[in-house]
């Protein structure tokens, strides 16, 4: 099932189910009022939206209105936890080459993770609002799950089963504040404002066979002011796959229902298949001729993210941003 939380002026939003084909909508306000509420007490309250779900696709449900993007929050707002990996090594070993630094050899075992800001997460046409451009603008297409109760000490195997929920993200970085702060020796924070999320979140079922090995065997497009700048394959050269993710959070603690685990920027060595992020260009702009020539996004500049199943049909919706000033 897909499932969608529209502005309604709370910091909650309002839970809806949405059709497949992300024409028509329905409140669940009878079921949840919003999705942390289905995930808290999922295996009882998802077989009933999944009912909804089901009379909406064939025309049954009662009172169906027209889904609009632009309305919508993060499917899950604010959330308990926010942790991104690096499951794409090759973006890794990539961005360190182009500073002349050696790849750990761990990094092909144990995942690179850091801890993001959940409590203002951003729906997927909310403006990217920087104070300044010398930051270093920067988008990251990534999907994302979101988890049940998964507990300490967790298999990848048992970890899987604790996914609930898929949707895509648009990791933004703020890459000129990035070195001063790994200098610390303390990891992002001030370089990683909020993120946004896809319109809709979608139960791994509905992605078919794309949906195996805990991973997504399907293209991340990505288009720069228009331009068509990557569709890199997210299961091809994933070297950790979301089992592993949330397996490597569990090691020493519990992860609760709410929680959501990212991918990391999607990145093929495949170099046909186009980039996910700013960052990764530049980086082989300077492994090639020893300087980066791509700038970073200014104001006014839109990213669009989406995913599209085999026969060109849109799964998640779009995350459709523009670069803004503060007011």
């Amino acid at each position: 099932m897909k499932l969608a939380t529209l502005k309604d002026g709370s910091r909650d939003g309002q839970l809806v189910v949405v059709s497949r084909d992300l024409k028509t909508a329905h409140y669940a306000t009878d079921i949840a009022g919003k999705l942390q509420t289905a995930l808290d007490d999922w295996h009882f309250l998802a077989p009933q939206l999944q009912d909804l779900y089901d009379a909406l696709n064939a025309g049954r449900a009662r009172h169906p209105f027209a889904f609009d993007p632009r309305q919508c929050m993060a499917p899950l707002p604010r959330a308990y936890q926010w942790a991104d990996g690096s499951a794409y090594v090759n973006h890794v070993e990539l961005v360190r080459r182009a500073r002349g630094a050696e790849m750990p050899p761990e990094f092909w075992t144990d995942p690179l993770m850091y801890q993001g800001g959940s409590d203002d997460l951003l729906g997927p046409c909310d403006d990217i609002v920087c104070a300044s451009e010398a930051w270093g603008i920067d988008f990251e297409a990534e999907v994302a799950v979101i988890t049940g109760d998964v507990r300490m000490g967790a298999t990848p195997e048992q970890a899987a089963e604790g996914i609930r929920l898929l949707m895509l993200a648009n990791d933004v970085s703020l890459r000129n504040l990035i070195p001063a702060e790994l200098a610390k020796g303390f990891g992002f924070f001030q370089s990683k404002p909020a993120t946004a999320f896809s319109p809709v979140a979608v139960t791994p079922d509905e992605l078919g066979e794309a949906w195996r090995e805990r991973k997504v065997h399907l293209p991340l497009t990505v288009w720069w002011n228009s331009k068509k700048v990557g569709s890199p394959d997210c299961g091809t050269d994933m070297v950790f796959d979301f089992g592993q993710l949330i397996a490597h959070i569990c090691k020493t603690r519990n992860v609760r229902a709410g929680s959501i685990v990212g991918s990391g920027t999607i990145s093929n060595v495949d170099r046909s298949k186009g980039y996910c992020c700013i960052a990764e260009k530049r980086t082989l702009e300077t492994i090639e001729s020893g300087a980066p020539v791509t700038p970073f996004m200014q104001y006014g500049d839109a990213v669009k993210i989406e995913m599209f199943d085999a026969q060109g049909r849109s799964i998640f919706g779009a995350i459709d941003q523009v670069v803004a000033a503060p007011a």
